[in-house]
């Protein structure tokens, strides 16, 4: 992983890109987070290319600050990715 999460201002969000060494370790992660996110109804927006993955997690509908809930989600993120890339 290159970076850490950044937490952005304006508007609110935390963003990450995660790095892989090829596609299909990437498209595990990928399919490993659509079920993260399914389980904690959290959707963030991401785009990806054929080894990397950029993520950005918004704040709720209505809300001015991030939550414990998007860090929570951010954290279970890496441990995700910690796992696809072994």
């Amino acid at each position: 992983m290159n970076q850490e999460w950044q937490e952005r201002t304006r508007p609110v969000r935390l963003e990450r890109r995660y790095e892989f060494r090829d596609y299909s370790t990437l498209r595990d992660f990928l399919d490993r987070a659509a079920k993260l996110s399914e389980s904690e109804d959290l959707y963030p927006d991401m785009g990806f290319g054929r080894d990397y993955v950029n993520i950005t997690i918004h704040v709720e509908e209505g809300a001015e600050a991030l939550g414990d809930e998007q860090h929570r989600f951010a954290r279970q993120l890496d441990q995700l990715a910690s796992e696809t890339t072994h």
